[in-house]
């Protein structure tokens, strides 16, 4: 019977318990607490600060005149207090929510209504709110003014990035018959590295070092998943295998990938108004970039009709470069990918699409969130040609899922299927070889302990309920 990493080295979980203490739980009066927060607020907003005064020694003062008369507890006016702190100097309500470093995706719905998401896991949290719907947008502007981008009647979408990288979205009325909505995807630190990918089991160590290689390699790389899979997470990290002698040119509508080479060109495109005037698209960007002598083109996303300029780059000396795509799977994406082609206007036989597809793409990566809310790479792929006119794929690695286990985890295994994939040719052709153990069973490094053979032969087993390539469960 196999064994889970968790068992076969004898972790005991802990439990731990979070009590999350609301506004109205302190402030039993929820009128009470919206009314003299909206006071106090609209006080800072309509006054300005004293010369002779401090900024705590201001706050306090509002604080003082506004519940005078009221008989509030040193914890009801201590909370309060740090209510209008964070309106000064963070980000309103959702102040320790932004610094959490657990919490991943922030969705605010109304007022009173605002859900977080937790290694995959999202619920609604009760701890915070805002005073209206004006409250809120006034929140958005100042997230992301210092990014020159606004929100208003007349701007009444916007899809940006804060300082930290990460990614906010904001709908408000008349696109948003419920009031603004704002979705805020969190960048997380810790997830810069392919080890730590490793480590939550998103991959095995034999499909990062391919995957390495391939970058390495020039191969040009699509990764496509659902919203929220990781696919932008994946494409920084894999991004960091390009060395540090090549110009990097990335292309993206909110400017996230963080990259450490030295040599890197950001651009990002541009919506001045709602209507669209004066907006630099992706595709004028990707078209550019033509021009500022890249060695790799990495686009944030391809959703639209740049998708042929990118082909066209790919089969035009611009090899190694990366780009995500929203798809179910490889299929999908390489479908999208010939409908957005044939968006562009031009009278192009799909034989011929295809033909172009296959001859830009080296290899599709696809990436999932399984049920448990964890992120795992479900496929690697290449293109191997057309098969009665329909583009053909062969899988190189892939996770197949068994079912889940006792605790609700998902259960299956890692496998690479048998034999010498094309693009390993490529590979080696740049004078990459050390990935010859992956392909090759009878190779074997000193002291190394070679993947398990399934009975069948066709595949091998390379993972199993977070069992990696050399760990072996206690005895």
């Amino acid at each position: 019977m196999k064994q889970s990493l968790r068992d076969a080295f004898d972790i005991k979980s802990k439990e731990t318990k979070v009590n999350i203490i609301s506004d109205y739980e302190i402030f039993k009066d929820k009128k009470l607490l919206d009314k003299l927060r909206t006071e106090i607020v609209e006080n800072l907003i309509d006054r300005e600060m004293p010369n002779d005064t401090t900024l705590n020694e201001w706050i306090n003062d509002l604080i003082d005149k506004t519940i005078e008369g009221y008989d509030l507890s040193n914890l009801e006016r201590s909370h309060l207090y740090n209510l209008i702190d964070n309106e000064i100097n963070g980000y309103g309500p959702i102040t320790e929510l932004l610094n959490s470093k657990n919490i991943t995706e922030i969705m605010i719905n109304s007022p009173n209504e605002i859900y977080i998401e937790i290694d995959g896991v999202i619920s609604r949290d009760d701890s915070v709110s805002f005073i209206n719907d004006e409250h809120i947008i006034r929140t958005v502007q100042r997230l992301i003014q210092p990014l020159g981008r606004t929100i208003d009647a007349s701007n009444p979408m916007v899809d940006s990035r804060l300082l930290d990288g990460s990614r906010i979205n904001a709908v408000i009325p008349p696109l948003s018959t419920k009031g603004p909505v704002v979705t805020i995807r969190k960048f997380k630190e810790s997830m810069s590295s392919i080890d730590e990918l490793i480590r939550v089991g998103t991959l095995t160590p034999y499909m990062a070092r391919f995957l390495d290689a391939a970058v390495r390699g020039k191969l040009n790389m699509i990764i496509c998943g659902g919203t929220g899979s990781g696919k932008t997470t994946l494409l920084n990290i894999l991004s960091g295998f390009i060395g540090e002698n090549e110009r990097i040119i990335t292309i993206e509508d909110a400017a996230e990938l963080k990259l450490e080479q030295g040599h890197v060109i950001s651009l990002e495109t541009r919506t001045t108004n709602y209507a669209g005037n004066n907006e630099i698209t992706i595709r004028d960007l990707v078209i550019n970039s033509l021009r500022m002598r890249p060695d790799r083109i990495i686009v944030g996303e391809v959703r639209g009709k740049e998708a042929f300029d990118m082909l066209q780059a790919m089969n035009t000396g611009h090899e190694g470069s990366l780009t995500t795509m929203h798809a179910n799977g490889p299929i999908d994406a390489l479908n999208r990918l010939e409908t957005m082609v044939l968006m562009g206007g031009m009278d192009i036989p799909v034989k011929a699409v295809r033909e172009y597809i296959i001859s830009a793409i080296d290899l599709v990566v696809n990436i999932e969130r399984m049920g448990d809310g964890k992120r795992k790479i479900t496929s690697i792929c290449e293109l191997e040609g057309l098969n009665d006119g329909e583009i053909k794929l062969k899988e190189i690695f892939a996770f197949k899922q068994k079912g889940l286990t006792e605790t609700g985890e998902v259960d299956g295994e890692f496998i690479l299927y048998e034999g010498i994939p094309r693009v390993y040719k490529k590979i080696l052709a740049r004078g990459i070889s050390d990935i010859e153990d992956i392909f090759n069973p009878n190779y074997q490094k000193p002291e190394e302990v070679k993947p398990k053979l399934e009975e069948d032969s066709k595949v091998q087993t390379l993972y199993y309920r977070g069992k990696y390539e050399g760990i072996g469960p206690k005895e």
